[in-house]
């Protein structure tokens, strides 16, 4: 039974980091996993709803579920399209508490506030999705089928764009690893150090 655990750890081992996560590939418009399933992404960019009447809201949140009801395989993604710090302030925490030493600890007092005041300043950097699962579609039938999800999303007054490689690559370094730094991502590393003659 050992043996079996160490050879299925050392098979794991061997795996890619896509494979692991179960991405099989990133197309121009998709991201591609296990069976002949693609996923689309489209960023909504959300209204100051802290300025809309309660009226005014109401009908967004009408839309929205409209939105949602008009297509089925959509599904609603939130996430942080800028740097978390919550882990950085947790082991500040508990570096406060263990240091015996006044001035460090003042030190890191300080470090944790101005955590606080950079996580304040970014606490509205969330990015809005909608997902787009799709399943044994061919090229041409996807994309009337994304036209159709895009026109929908638009007819309800939001604006809308559909993510392309690189966005979905930013999309996957801000997920995985927090990375909001890079403006551009190479499909394989050290690629940008390849010299064509």
């Amino acid at each position: 039974m050992q043996t079996k655990k160490k050879q299925q750890l050392v098979e794991r081992k061997k795996l890619a980091t896509r494979q692991l996560i179960g991405i099989e590939g990133i197309t121009e418009y998709s991201l591609k996993t296990g069976l002949n399933t693609e996923l689309v992404f489209f960023s909504i960019k959300p209204s100051n709803i802290s300025v809309l009447s309660e009226e005014a809201l109401g009908a967004k949140i009408y839309a929205l579920m409209s939105v949602l009801k008009g297509v089925t395989e959509v599904e609603l993604v939130c996430m942080n399209s800028r740097e978390s710090f919550e882990s950085n302030k947790a082991f500040i925490k508990k570096r406060i508490a263990a240091e015996e030493n006044p001035a460090v600890r003042e030190l890191l007092e300080k470090d944790a506030v101005h955590l606080d005041h950079i996580q304040a300043q970014t606490a509205t950097a969330r990015e809005f999705l909608l997902l787009v699962r799709t399943r044994n579609m061919k090229e041409k039938e996807l994309f009337a089928h994304l036209n159709r999800v895009e026109k929908i999303v638009l007819e309800n007054g939001f604006t809308v764009s559909r993510f392309d490689n690189n966005g979905i690559k930013t999309l996957l370094a801000v997920y995985f690893e927090q990375n909001t730094t890079n403006e551009k991502f190479e499909d394989i590393d050290g690629e940008r150090w390849i010299i064509n003659e």
